[in-house]
């Protein structure tokens, strides 16, 4: 009898012990939010760096005014940077001259600054 009362006692013990398991909940990070200027800075690099993955050569950089022009050829390839109201960045890149020449060099500076933005 002293058996199977012991015997009791640990079953009992192992179903209790069963359901005493905690799970880890993840913990919240902050993460600061980039400023303005952070993000101005960040898009400039990409847009000039994706005029140069492209083979152009930047020949003017105003960070005032927000523009980068280069020359690929005989193509002009600018880039217009602007902060929008509510602390966006809008780029948008045209390209001038014998663009006839290679049609899709707007598209590629595009695509190389998507990719440097990580998109």
């Amino acid at each position: 009898m002293h058996w199977r009362s012991g015997w009791s006692t640990v079953l009992a013990a192992a179903f209790l012990l069963h359901g005493c398991y905690y799970y880890p909940q993840p913990v919240a990070v902050a993460v600061p939010a980039s400023t303005p200027g952070e993000r101005f800075e960040r898009s400039w690099n990409a847009a000039a760096g994706a005029i140069a993955d492209q083979g152009a050569t930047i020949t003017s950089e105003d960070r005032g005014a927000g523009v980068i022009r280069g020359t690929r050829g005989s193509i002009a390839v600018a880039a217009t940077l602007q902060t929008l109201p509510d602390g966006s960045i809008q780029v948008k890149f045209n390209t001038s001259g014998a663009t006839d020449t290679d049609p899709g060099l707007i598209h590629r500076v595009s695509e190389s600054y998507d990719r440097r933005m990580g998109r």
